[in-house]
């Protein structure tokens, strides 16, 4: 069994040659990864379906997902101006002169990632955090997750094959299972390690942070950890939608057992008869929903625990859960109710519950659905559920949550989240441990590079995306314009 030094080792020997691997050359090698994740579909999710409870076609979307998020990043490189390349000529008749001066992207070296349980495809071994490593140009050591070790590493083999069909360095990504805790913290305060990637749990993301930080040069963390994406339902569309509100909130609130990072754990409206009725409806819709298998006992028992804890904080009333009774594995699900009162005193309110639950805070006037939303520490999403009035008469309230979550939502359910360049999956602390970055769509690939200046480089010195004939065709920023143009001299 190899050591987790010779694993780093190995690492950055492949780093040195996969660096300098061209846009093209990545981006088929991508492509490649995709490739033999659709060759291997049947078997995929079967694997992942006997180890993680998750339906077929939810595998098979989250597997497709997977496959495009290789092509979304192979289409980056291809494009080429995700380098941010910035050229400032020189100019020798100013005093002082004017030194040439070219900046880009450029990789910052060996990264670990880290399987999610959630996500068996998508956030996992081949998964957005590592393709948007390996399209920086960076090298990979994958820790598969203990909840799906056969699923990973058979992705892994994939993964295996299309490095070898593409010419890849050998060890540009590896892969290991073992005890989190052990494994994570060996590789996190490895000195040849340059950046982790993580989602999961509030304590676990923190402990690498706090391994990130014992290293004699500390390395970024980019964890995603903890989100409870309050949803705010205004009155006059709780007044005319709450039929349909009520439906869609209880399908998202019990979707995949509510094993969802963008799970709406708290809903928050103004004491009503509209807001009544809509928990009616609610609870009739929850009841309908019957217990479904959570990923692992792991996290069925911590639902279970954190379910308890919550049920027995004084003043929380269950508006309605499951009707029939769930099997040991399974979890039923429960929508509660608390006044703003109530939940401004007690912060164990707005600790995440994750599984099929949400609460509703009742709160008594607008200040204090202010006064809430201002206590609320940082979400991936936040969701305003109005009509053209509530926009119109609660705009304060609604640019308040532009400082709380990194993705607002405007009359749709926060479940769900579109793999393209516009999105944003990050957050103020807790949600990820830096909100200027996120893990999902093309910008992932940000959190893998650093910004590198070359100053009076020869032409033939520099790298294709900074040389003055601009052999790649990207879009670059030459003396503050931006522009595909040759530069003419030199």
């Amino acid at each position: 069994m190899m050591t987790i030094h010779s694993v780093a080792e190995n690492a950055l020997a492949a780093f040195q040659s996969y660096k300098k691997t061209s846009p093209v050359q990545r981006a088929a090698f991508l492509e490649a990864i995709g490739t033999e994740l659709e060759a291997q579909r049947e078997v995929l999710v079967n694997i992942a379906h006997q180890e993680s409870n998750l339906p077929l076609a939810r595998l098979n979307g989250e597997l497709h997902r997977t496959i495009n998020q290789a092509k979304l990043f192979a289409n980056l490189l291809k494009e080429g101006s995700w380098v941010e390349a910035t050229i400032d000529t020189e100019d020798l008749q100013r005093v002082p002169a004017k030194p040439d001066t070219r900046k880009m992207l450029v990789p910052i070296g060996p990264v670990v990632v880290f399987g999610a349980s959630n996500f068996p495809f998508a956030f996992s071994t081949a998964g957005g955090d590592t393709v948007s490593a390996l399209a920086s140009g960076s090298t990979v050591i994958v820790k598969g997750h203990s909840a799906h070790a056969q699923t990973s590493s058979q992705v892994f083999t994939a993964v295996e094959k299309a490095i070898l069909s593409t010419g890849m360095p050998s060890h540009t990504v590896q892969h290991l299972l073992g005890s989190g805790r052990t494994v994570g913290k060996e590789l996190v305060t490895h000195p040849y390690v340059t950046g982790v990637g993580f989602t999961g749990s509030f304590s676990g993301g923190k402990s690498l942070v706090e391994y990130s930080q014992q290293r004699e040069s500390p390395i970024p963390v980019f964890a995603e950890m903890s989100s409870i994406n309050p949803v705010v339902l205004f009155p006059d569309t709780l007044e005319k939608n709450a039929a349909e509100l009520a439906k869609n909130y209880a399908g998202s609130i019990t979707l995949g057992a509510g094993q969802f990072c963008t799970n709406p754990g708290i809903l928050l409206a103004l004491q009503s008869d509209a807001l009544n009725n809509f928990l009616s409806l609610l609870q009739g819709e929850i009841t309908k929903v019957a217990p479904q298998k959570m990923l692992h006992t792991g996290i069925y028992d911590s639902y279970l625990g954190s379910l308890e804890k919550v049920l027995s904080k004084k003043g929380l009333q269950v508006v309605g859960k499951s009707a029939t009774a769930a099997n040991t594995g399974e979890a039923a699900a429960l929508v509660a109710s608390v006044s703003g009162e109530e939940f401004l005193s007690n912060p164990h309110f707005a600790e995440e519950v994750f599984g099929p639950y949400s609460l509703c805070v009742i709160c008594k006037d607008r200040q204090q659905l202010a006064d809430i939303l201002r206590s609320l520490k940082g979400q991936l999403t936040t969701t305003i559920m109005a009509t053209a009035t509530d926009l119109q008469a609660y705009a304060e309230l609604i640019e308040l949550q532009q400082s709380l979550a990194g993705r607002i939502i405007l009359n749709n359910v926060p479940t769900g989240v579109e793999v393209n360049a516009s999105m944003v999956h990050g957050g103020p602390y807790p949600a990820t441990t830096d909100a200027r970055f996120t893990s999902v769509g093309s910008s992932a690939i940000k959190r893998w590079v650093r910004p590198l200046c070359l100053q009076n480089f020869t032409d033939a010195m520099l790298p294709d995306a900074l040389k003055n004939g601009n052999p790649l065709n990207i879009w670059r920023t030459v003396n503050n314009g931006l522009t595909k143009d040759k530069i003419a001299f030199g």
